[in-house]
């Protein structure tokens, strides 16, 4: 079984050798409007929306690593401070910022040091000076008690190796009545052993993935509330890459008997009272 510092060790490794590449190069090969993926990324982006035609699209900013469009059922205002957990180049952070305005502020949470290099030169080009990424990981953020008004983060949950501590850490650093819209990848039951016991899937998505019930649960026990998912969207594996963890029998009963896998956005908020304190 693989330590939480090992799996960090793994994400961190990919992810900051996908950094350095050229993302002109990597979109031509894996962008979501391909039906396909090419090279030993395909693992890492084969869940990517589409995010050319949201305002503050960046396309340098653009890895094709997501699972979902989170600002864009966000409810971010004019104003806002949004905070990116799991920022990468800063791709979410751009579009945030768009509709936060100048009078704004985005910060990017990323524990990858290469992406925070990439996302500050990309915030550089585009001359944003309230969009700011800083380097921590999830379950220990660099951001002050209650400072987001919004929360977002894209595909990134799932990779954390204690989800309990990231949504503990989500609902400090939010404002009371705050929200966050959280794009993230899920199961319907448990994964077969030979995807969940791959390293290199956890990586990809796919093996650190909860079933959805219990990713729903885990939020409510922190202490979010109203929440609600805002998208779902079933998604298929291709067999180049289920070939790579499983026998081809391994693969036909995937396909006939797992019930699968989806990306899901979800909507909570942080109340304003709780039981241990009186209302606001």
């Amino acid at each position: 079984m693989n330590t939480e510092e090992t799996l960090k060790k793994i994400v961190r490794e990919k992810y900051g050798e996908l950094a350095m590449k050229d993302s002109s190069k990597n979109s031509s090969c894996c962008s979501p409007a391909s039906s396909s993926c090419c090279g030993q990324d395909a693992d890492l982006t084969v869940f990517s929306e589409d995010y050319s035609k949201l305002e503050g699209y960046n396309p340098d900013a653009d890895l094709g690593l997501g699972c979902g469009l989170p600002t864009e059922f966000a409810r971010i205002k004019a104003g806002d401070t949004v905070v990116d957990l799991g920022s990468g180049a800063g791709n979410d952070c751009f579009v945030a910022r768009q509709i936060a305005g100048p009078s704004g502020k985005v910060i990017g949470v990323d524990m990858t040091p290469n992406m925070i290099e990439k996302a500050r030169a990309n915030a550089t080009k585009l001359k944003l000076e309230n969009v700011e990424f800083r380097l921590g990981e999830i379950e220990f953020l660099p951001v002050r008690d209650e400072e987001a008004d919004v929360v977002v983060s894209n595909c990134v949950l799932n990779l954390v190796p204690n989800k309990k501590q990231a949504l503990a850490e989500a609902f400090r650093i939010l404002k009371k009545n705050g929200h966050f819209s959280i794009s993230d990848i899920i199961t319907y039951e448990n994964i077969p052993s030979g995807l969940r016991d791959e390293a290199a899937l956890y990586a990809g998505c796919v093996s650190g993935a909860m079933i959805k019930e219990n990713y729903l649960q885990l939020i409510e026990n922190a202490g979010f509330k109203n929440i609600v998912v805002q998208k779902e969207r079933k998604i298929e594996l291709p067999e180049s890459m289920l070939s790579k963890y499983l026998d081809q029998d391994g693969v036909e009963r995937f396909r006939n008997e797992f019930a699968g896998i989806a990306s899901i956005t979800v909507y909570a908020e942080k109340p304003c009272c709780s039981n241990q304190s009186p209302c606001c």
